[in-house]
This record gives C-alpha cells, structure tokens and sequence, in this order.
C-alpha cells in the first residue's frame, strides 16, 4: 500500500520538539503523530532555522531538510502539508500549497494573526481547491467528545451556562493570551455546543460577545458587575489584570475569565446543566448529578460520578487520542472527496472572529 506522504514546515515546539516532554500524551507533535501512523510517511521538513534543521534531522531520521518552503513543496510533493510556522505566515503557506496542488493542509493555531488573514484562508478552504485543517485539538479529544455527547443526549438535562478560565504563567498582554490560547477555549464552545461536528451550523452558533469586563448589554440596558472604573484598552496591552468577557454561544449565556502573572496555568470550562455539572480541562475531568442531599433536608446536591471507559484502554485509562484522531481525519479528507474536516479553517475563522470582537469591544468601551 502506497503511503501518504507528508511535509513540514516549522521545525520548533509544536512541529517536533514537544515529542521530548516526558509527561505530555503523546504523540504531541506534527513530526511525532506522522512517526506513529503506519500510513505515512514523513517526506520533508523545513525551517529557516539551521539548528532546528539539523536537530529534526537526528530526531526523526528525515535528511530532507529544506530552509525555502517552495523548494521542499516541489522536490518533496506531499499529499499532506503540516504548517507549525508562526500565525503571520500563515496565509503564506496556504497559497503556497495551493500553488503547489497539496490536496490537504493541517493548520496550526492560531489560523492567522489577524481576522482578515483568517477569513481569507477559510475562503481558500470554502473553493473546495484545497482542504485546510485546523489544529484545534479539542474537538479530537475524547474527553470533549465525552463531553459533546453529553449535551447531545441530555443526560445531565438542559444545558443552561458555560464558564471558562484562561490562566497564563507569564505575565503576557491579554490581548496575546486571548488570541493565542483563546482560540482553543472558544474553538471548544463552539464545538461543545454546535449540533454537528462540521462547519454548518457554526455561523449561528459562534460565541457573540455582549459585554467586556463590566457592563452586560441586555438589549434593553447595561447591568454593571462592577463599581470601580477601569481602563480596560490597559488591561489587554500591558496584562496585568484580569479581564472577564461574557457572551452567548447558540443562545447559551457564556462568561469567560482570562489573566495572566499568576505561578500555574489553568485552562478550563465549567458546564452547568439543569440536573448535573461537568468540568473539563487540561488535567481535569469531573462530572457531577444530582442527587438527595446529604446536607439538608427536602434538597438537592451534586454528586461527582465516577466516569469508565467505554472499552478496557480507552480514555480515561488510556489517551484521548487528540493528536492521532487529527491526523487520521486528514487522511480521510485526503481520500474522501466530500469529506469536511472536523475541524476546519472556517472553526478557526470563526474563533478568531469571536477573540476580535471582544478586543473590539475593549477598545470602543475603553476608548
């Protein structure tokens, strides 16, 4: 059987050297994903890094190695291009592929580094010319799918609110935190709440920001959360605050911490359902029921439930598969003609242009 070939462009953290972390599930990167499927191979690298050249050389046994991307597209002829470059070459890339007729491109987060940038890469995956993945990892992930499925069938009742938090170690502008790791959180809303797992109905269902920080737009007036004036345009250039965004994703009322400076990094989301709760997160996965309460009479508490895997090995015994689910829906794009992504550039467009508003929305109220 011929096997799918595939090129990198992007030799650094997420393109190979990630695979090193000790404690991370693997695989954890594009080079260490292709290195575990029987079905690929791995055809070419690049990077205009020379240590990062030589040091994916002697990892991954690849002497392939190119410094110009269109030198490797053309001597190289993958099916599948993997793009771990920075987001302002992102565009780039993707026309380059396109010029060189790669039939499938894995994206990573995120899509672009600026809105317009993002719409034009979804609008080069909407021609059907080429079909754009993107990294957003969490809709592979089997505990999300747990989650997703959860939703679906009700089985906690009606899901009523969505609460998130987004804590970096470093002390980084907000504005940065939100559109580098921001994406995967919204990306995640969108698809824990989205009827399907393809772009269809996402345009409806996108988190739509109401208010920033303070004031919550109710349609008939703003509700202040706070009494203390603040100058928000500062807390997203200079990250020293926290700053909270509250919104609806398909008519669920969403509300969204992000800061920074602090000695850990948190990234999670708090799902309250009529009759139960879920929380999920990196190293974190909990759901609650509810049930007769041990505290008090005449009332209800939430119960944690213990969670199985569906078959011996599976997650939470074994991985949740996020990395190798995305590289084998890739490889059925590549042979399905009709086939979408289950996570495309349009969800990457789509998260981007939530992140936009609520910067937007800091900037009008700041200004």
């Amino acid at each position: 059987m011929k096997k799918v070939r595939n090129a990198i462009v992007g030799l650094g953290r997420i393109g190979s050297t990630l695979e090193e972390d000790r404690l991370r599930e693997k695989p954890c990167t594009h080079a260490g994903v292709i290195a575990s499927n029987p079905s690929c191979l791995l055809v070419g690298g690049c990077d205009i890094d020379r240590e990062k050249r030589h040091a994916f050389s002697k990892q991954w046994k690849c002497s392939a190695l190119f410094s110009s991307t269109d030198e490797m597209l053309k001597r190289t002829r993958p099916d599948i291009f993997h793009i771990a470059t920075p987001p302002e070459t992102h565009l780039e890339m993707v026309e380059k592929a396109l010029r060189w007729h790669v039939k499938v491109v894995i994206c990573e987060k995120p899509l672009a580094h600026t809105r317009q940038h993002a719409y034009r890469i979804a609008r080069i995956h909407a021609s059907g010319r080429i079909k754009i993945l993107a990294n957003h990892e969490r809709r592979y992930s089997e505990d999300y799918r747990r989650v997703k499925r959860i939703t679906q069938d009700r089985r906690y009742g009606k899901l009523r609110t969505i609460t998130g938090k987004l804590i970096l170690e470093q002390q980084e502008p907000l504005a940065s935190v939100l559109w580098n790791d921001g994406t995967h959180l919204i990306d995640a809303i969108h698809f824990l709440v989205s009827e399907r797992d393809h772009a269809g109905d996402v345009f409806s269902n996108r988190v739509r920001t109401m208010a920033v920080h303070g004031n919550l737009s109710t349609g008939r007036k703003n509700c202040s959360f706070f009494s203390r004036t603040t100058d928000l345009k500062e807390d997203l250039s200079i990250g020293k605050k926290t700053c909270y965004i509250f919104g609806r994703a398909a008519k669920i009322p969403v509300a969204i911490e992000v800061g920074g400076g602090r000695d850990h990094f948190l990234f999670e989301l708090d799902l309250g359902f009529s009759r139960g709760r879920v929380r999920i997160g990196n190293g974190l996965y909990e759901e609650y029921e509810s049930a007769e309460s041990p505290f008090y009479e005449h009332m209800r508490s939430l119960k944690l439930v213990e969670v199985l895997p569906e078959q011996p090995g599976m997650w939470p015994e074994g991985p949740t598969g996020y990395f190798t689910k995305m590289l084998e829906d890739a490889l059925l794009c590549l042979k399905e003609k009709g086939r979408n992504p289950v996570s495309s550039s349009v969800h990457g467009y789509l998260a981007i242009a939530s992140i936009d508003e609520a910067v937007r929305r800091f900037s009008v109220h700041s200004g």
